[in-house]
């Protein structure tokens, strides 16, 4: 995959880190819903696999782009339930309301490929945060979400060089981000003593998350590690340990930066987490439909993939990168 960003979209990137410190003006929209843009202004939109707490960032790099743009206006849809048919009917509703262009982390890509072709075929559009492959996006921007899997699988080599057995957590398994990260754990731990017993997934249902962790301390009190693939199931994984009193006694590798998580990591309680950067995808993504929606196609890179590097964050790293982190978010 290309890990490197077209100029044009290297200078974005440049000016997002040039306005950390300023507080973010609110997008015109930036609900679950779609609104029309103002007369003159050209609508593009970012929407989501699911309302995660997770989007909050990816929504701050969407406004700080929006800052940059007066004439863009940026419509920032969270799908309510997380199902393909939802993410349907918003993206229908953005088209009726005349957006120009779209970037999208499809729910069900295999599946939706018919509607994202339709899509394609009246606006420009990108995937972000996962992919769809086959569809006729113009391009993906986002993480390389196998690297990131095998980063996951290193950080549970190192909290468990012993080895044991292994429980994976996602919302759904078939969505492209999950089955890369989770092929890249499996990857990274082959011919090693650690064993994936199988993946629970949720359904994007936060209860349930919980739940499925429960189940797995109970039924597997030898249990040694606990993955959690999406943002929400590490949180959900940190509380399902203490409850079991079992904090220390298994370890746990996250996703993401949910606050649950990074109180987890401060107090021993996860390992590690494999962050990405939802605010450049929201940041990065804006730029480029914006430039789309005037018929320039020079940031998409011939392989038609936009990388956003991942980081491995532990205690020995959590405070250096939450201050920049702050910064860039305009919290200090």
């Amino acid at each position: 995959m290309n890990t490197k960003l077209s100029p044009v979209l290297f200078s974005g990137l440049l000016a997002a880190f040039a306005l950390a410190g300023c507080g973010h003006k609110e997008a015109a929209s930036t609900g679950t819903s779609a609104t029309s843009a103002a007369p003159g202004q050209t609508s593009v939109a970012f929407v989501t696999n699911n309302p995660s707490d997770y989007w909050t960032i990816c929504r701050k790099g969407t406004e700080a782009a929006q800052k940059e743009m007066p004439g863009v206006n940026v419509q920032f849809v969270m799908p309510d339930d997380g199902t393909a048919a939802t993410q349907k009917r918003d993206v229908d509703d953005l088209l009726a309301k005349g957006v120009k262009g779209i970037a999208i982390s499809p729910v069900d890509p295999t599946n939706e490929t018919p509607d994202l072709n339709n899509w394609a075929s009246k606006i420009p559009l990108i995937t972000s945060d996962s992919d769809a492959a086959t569809s006729n996006r113009l391009c993906y921007l986002g993480t390389d979400n196998h690297a990131a899997g095998l980063m996951a699988g290193k950080l549970l080599m190192a909290a468990l060089p012993q080895g044991g057995k292994v429980m994976v957590f996602v919302g759904k398994s078939d969505a492209q981000n999950a089955h890369d990260r989770i092929q890249g754990v499996r990857d990274a731990i082959k011919g090693s003593k650690l064993q994936i017993l199988d993946v629970r997934t949720d359904d994007t249902d936060h209860t349930r998350a919980k739940a499925n962790v429960s189940d797995t301390l109970t039924k597997y009190p030898d249990i040694a590690g606990l993955v959690g693939i999406w943002s929400y199931n590490g949180p959900a994984i940190v509380s399902a340990v203490q409850d079991a009193n079992k904090v220390g006694k298994v370890k746990i590798v996250a996703f993401d930066q949910e606050d649950g998580t990074i109180a987890g990591i401060k107090s021993g309680a996860i390992y590690g987490t494999v962050v990405q950067q939802p605010y450049q995808f929201g940041f990065q993504s804006v730029k480029l439909l914006a430039q789309l929606a005037k018929g320039d196609k020079s940031g998409i890179p011939a392989s038609k993939m936009i990388i956003i590097p991942t980081q491995a964050i532990m205690q020995n790293n959590l405070a250096s990168y939450m201050a920049e982190q702050n910064k860039l978010l305009g919290k200090s």
